[in-house]
């Protein structure tokens, strides 16, 4: 289904109720990829938060949306929401094992 085959209000909600679920999905996805740079990072003695990195993804983010229509700006509000969640992940997670979070 597309939302130019919807042919009610009933059928294009029920298609952003999928497309909303299969985000949360893909969230989940990001969440434990996550998980796992913390372990990552500390093995390598890298910070949370590397700002070269995060200006790459956001970089990304917004040519990606702009190739599919997107608002480049939103996609960047919305990637750097998420990567400042992510960063304070990664904090706590260094913060409960005695670390900093400069990985030490």
């Amino acid at each position: 289904m597309t939302p130019e085959t919807c042919r009610s209000m009933t059928e294009l909600r029920t298609l952003i109720d999928d497309l909303d679920g299969r985000i949360v999905e893909l969230l989940a996805a990001r969440s434990a990829c996550i998980d796992r740079a913390v372990d990552l990072k500390r093995v390598a003695g890298l910070p949370a938060r590397i700002d070269a990195r995060i200006e790459e993804v956001v970089t990304n983010a917004r040519r990606a949306a702009g190739e599919r229509g997107l608002d480049p700006d939103l996609a960047e509000r919305l990637w750097r929401e998420i990567i400042e969640w992510s960063i304070a992940r990664e904090d706590r997670a260094f913060t409960e094992t005695g670390e900093n979070a400069n990985g030490r």
